[in-house]
């Protein structure tokens, strides 16, 4: 049965999937206005990660890759251990989820990335995370 819980308050543009491996990545971003100050030009996003093993063998993540574009083209690369302080390993059919966040100095950007896992054996290999996209309110609209 799925797990319920709280999302944070704002605007969700949907969920993103991307499966690598047998191993899907989900993500959905969700604006927070609690947190952004669009007359500073600081916008700050929540995103949903869930990592679901659905190989046939044990993998541990071991590095995070994100590439974060604004809507100026300006990029900003992260790399590190794990995620969230942890390096979760996923049984088959197991799941690992989690939140974190990104701030951004216009209204509206793009994040894609990969993590770096590693199976029993020893193998490593990357999986890829969705691109997707970060929207706020504040983005102004053009109309055709």
């Amino acid at each position: 049965m799925p797990r319920e819980e709280a999302k944070p308050a704002g605007r969700s543009a949907g969920s993103y999937a991307k499966t690598t491996r047998a191993i899907t990545v989900s993500v959905e971003p969700t604006f927070l206005p609690d947190q952004s100050e669009p007359d500073e030009n600081r916008f700050v996003w929540a995103y949903h990660v869930r990592i679901e093993n659905n190989s046939n063998q044990t993998v541990q993540l071991l590095t995070r890759y994100w590439r974060i574009t604004d809507s100026r083209g300006q990029v900003h690369e992260v790399r590190g251990e794990g995620v969230v302080g942890k390096q979760p390993k996923l049984t088959p059919g197991g799941a690992f989820e989690y939140t974190s966040g990104t701030p951004l100095s216009t209204p509206s950007g793009i994040m894609a990335g990969a993590y770096q896992m590693e199976a029993e054996g020893g193998e490593r290999f990357e999986i890829e995370v969705p691109a997707f996209s970060l929207d706020s309110p504040h983005q102004p609209t053009r109309m055709h």
